[in-house]
């Protein structure tokens, strides 16, 4: 099972995002192994205005995959539910279970409208735990904007401290089923692990954040990048024989070698090193 994943799109941030997320996508449409399923992982516009929304609704409605969205801290639900009305609502948060034959996607919403870092109230930790506990063998997959992780980016990261981030974990402790969670936010292909559960963050489609490790003083610039150009991206999740591996790519690469006659006596090669597969 392939599970692509799509993250900060800022659509009507300018044009030129637009035309990003098309380069993705048509990347990912032309893949020979095309994903069975899409994840959004929100800041899907800069504004949350409703125009911005019916734009992306356009666009992923050619996908022949189905795709899942959720919201990041630069969307607002209002505009999101009049342009996208399909949209689920779990107790006024748009989070919502996807049951695969293989695998169970727990999309989740952690927008606080008005702050830039994550949110996870009560109600939602709530509701995640009930989900977990209707199937606690399935093996469960957990989508969110926001990673609950120390990134080292200091002017982005998540602060483990945070009082929403105890919540998340609370809600997962304890359970075996947790392939991983997947996030955006940070604009960077990025791993780690939360616990015991591995943590893979999405780069954007939209321009990547600079990789700047360096403590931060608030209330003196130092010029540091923060912002740089770089090509659409995008996360491709594999799930196999229980095994689950992320793989980043971006749009545009050059191929510098093709599977022809010349390199075929080499891959034989390598494949001869494989253990033979038993009856």
């Amino acid at each position: 099972m392939l599970i692509a994943q799509i993250s900060d799109l800022h659509i009507g941030a300018d044009d030129d995002n637009l035309s990003r997320l098309d380069a993705v996508l048509d990347q990912l449409e032309a893949m020979p192994a095309r994903p069975d399923h899409l994840l959004v992982t929100g800041d899907l516009t800069e504004h949350g205005d409703e125009t911005s929304y019916r734009l992306l609704g356009q666009r992923l409605a050619r996908c022949p995959f189905p795709a899942h969205l959720i919201p990041g801290n630069h969307d607002l639900r209002s505009g999101f539910r009049r342009a996208l009305p399909e949209a689920a609502d779990a107790d006024g948060f748009i989070q919502y279970v996807v049951d695969t034959p293989s695998l169970r996607l727990i999309l989740l919403d952690t927008l606080e409208e008005g702050r830039h870092g994550g949110g996870f109230c009560e109600t939602r930790a709530a509701w995640l735990a009930e989900r977990l506990d209707e199937a606690p063998d399935r093996p469960a997959l957990i989508a969110l904007h926001h990673p609950p992780i120390d990134s080292g980016i200091a002017w982005m990261t998540t602060d483990p401290a945070e009082p929403w981030v105890a919540r998340l974990r609370q809600a997962i402790a304890g359970r075996g089923n947790i392939v991983a969670l997947v996030c955006g936010h940070l604009h960077r292909p990025i791993t780690g692990m939360l616990d015991r559960a591995p943590v893979a963050v999405a780069p954007a489609t939209a321009m990547p954040l600079a990789l700047t490790l360096e403590p931060i003083d608030f209330d003196h610039p130092d010029h540091r990048p923060l912002v740089t150009d770089g090509p659409p991206s995008y996360a491709l999740h594999r799930w196999y024989n229980g095994s689950f591996v992320t793989h980043f790519g971006v749009v545009g690469a050059t191929p510098i070698q093709r599977y022809d006659a010349a390199i075929q006596p080499f891959l034989r090669r390598m494949n001869a090193e494989r253990p033979i597969s038993g009856p």
